[in-house]
């Protein structure tokens, strides 16, 4: 059975995978791209890029945004602008900014993040509270509070509303600055029905990514006051993220914006499809999925994760293992037969075990 090229994953011909990445621009959104009126955007001439930030600022209810080309670029330059050396970021002990950004804060800005623990990617208020020290010259500065929306690793949790105000309140009393991750902050408004704009109230920033399920070739796009950006630029420049004609990428995430938001909710009912299809499966342990990711177990069943996405890939299907787990992930490709034909492939593979 052929396989499409790298990223791609397919069964048959359908994309069953482990990353929301692997979503492909559509058609329209290439059309989008080509049409694109585009200037110098590290010099701010460039018309898409300044419209594209405009609407993301209004959409986070952030007086500023920039776009970046990823995610980690966003989460970086946040950070490199609200810490100094020797300063110390609070996050879940499964946080992107740790796990999966190759160390870039301790390379680059000399911080070191303190790991909270807590069910399902998050961390409780209380847990955060704890996690609190006097001020002093012995310790270092706990200047940063940072949560993922969703949780990746977590199962693409969802943080509570509340949860979340209740962290930007503990940590406003106590002098620090608050960043969400907001790789898949869009999956989190569109399954709760909170607007993004009070999703990040009290965030000092908070970001959006594009080449997730809102299916873009590239680009995040960061958020938070005038001076904070202001800031955010210059590290920008430092880091190489400025760019030129930069409005071919701007105009994927408008489309993305205007054509890819609502939809999100077919990556989540594609997501509840699948999590039922592989209960099913006797000896299969799935986590129930909030948005648009699915963890599951099949050891119960007599086929190790490592086994199990082996055999996948040999039939066109690339899942991986993840934090002891095996993740799917339903993105702007992937339709309902094709969920359909991934359990059978799974069915099939514990079958034969």
């Amino acid at each position: 059975m052929a396989t499409r090229p790298h990223n791609s994953c397919t069964v048959g011909s359908s994309p069953i995978c482990s990353s929301p990445t692997s979503a492909r621009p559509t058609a329209a959104m290439r059309e989008a791209m080509a049409r694109a009126e585009v200037g110098d955007e590290q010099i701010g001439d460039d018309p898409t890029v300044h419209e594209l930030c405009g609407r993301v600022a209004t959409l986070l209810g952030k007086e500023a945004a920039v776009l970046m080309p990823s995610g980690t670029m966003c989460n970086v330059a946040a950070t490199l602008v609200h810490c100094r050396p020797g300063d110390e970021i609070l996050a879940h002990e499964t946080a992107h900014i740790i796990s999966r950004e190759g160390g870039a804060h301790a390379a680059l800005g000399g911080f070191q993040v303190t790991q909270l623990k807590g069910p399902d990617g998050q961390f409780t208020p209380e847990t955060f509270r704890a996690a609190l020290h006097p001020r002093s010259r012995y310790q270092p500065p706990q200047t940063v509070v940072s949560v993922e929306q969703t949780a990746n690793i977590g199962g693409g949790t969802i943080w509570k509303k509340a949860a979340l105000d209740e962290i930007v309140a503990i940590a406003k009393a106590n002098g620090m600055a608050t960043h969400m991750d907001g790789a898949r902050l869009l999956n989190a408004t569109v399954a709760t029905g909170i607007p993004a704009a009070e999703m990040t109230a009290g965030w000092d920033s908070a970001w959006i990514d594009f080449s997730k399920g809102l299916g873009a070739p590239i680009g995040g796009v960061l958020a938070g006051s005038a001076a904070f950006i202001d800031e955010v630029w210059r590290w920008k420049q430092r880091l190489g993220g400025a760019m030129r004609q930069a409005g071919v990428i701007a105009a994927a995430c408008i489309h993305a914006l205007d054509h890819h938001v609502d939809r999100l909710a077919e990556d989540h009912a594609n997501a509840r499809a699948l999590a039922r299809g592989l209960a099913q499966i006797q000896g299969i342990e799935v986590q129930e999925p909030e948005t648009n990711l699915v963890f599951f177990r099949p050891d119960g069943a007599g086929v190790s994760g490592d086994r199990m996405v082996s055999d996948l890939r040999r039939r066109g299907v690339l899942l991986a293992m993840m934090d002891g787990r095996i993740r799917a992930c339903t993105h702007l490709d992937v339709s309902a037969a094709m969920i359909e034909e991934t359990i059978g492939h799974v069915r099939e593979i514990v079958r034969g075990a």
